[in-house]
């Protein structure tokens, strides 16, 4: 997902988003610590876009005010 994807999207949809890419980050963290996985970049490829999300819903909270 790209940053204009993002921001194309609806504040409800990337809560949506956000939550089922929250669960997958943890679920891949678990996986890894186990055993490895075969792209661990794919972790800080997740942690990041987390990170966009976050903060394209931050940008619109404090637009909203």
């Amino acid at each position: 997902m790209k940053k204009e994807e993002i921001k194309e999207m609806t504040t409800a949809d990337l809560r949506e988003r956000l939550a089922q890419m929250e669960a997958e980050y943890q679920q891949l963290q678990a996986t890894h610590a186990v055993s490895p996985i075969d792209n661990p970049a794919k972790i800080t490829a997740d942690r990041r876009m987390i990170a966009r999300v976050k903060t394209e819903l931050r940008q619109r909270e404090l637009n909203n005010k």
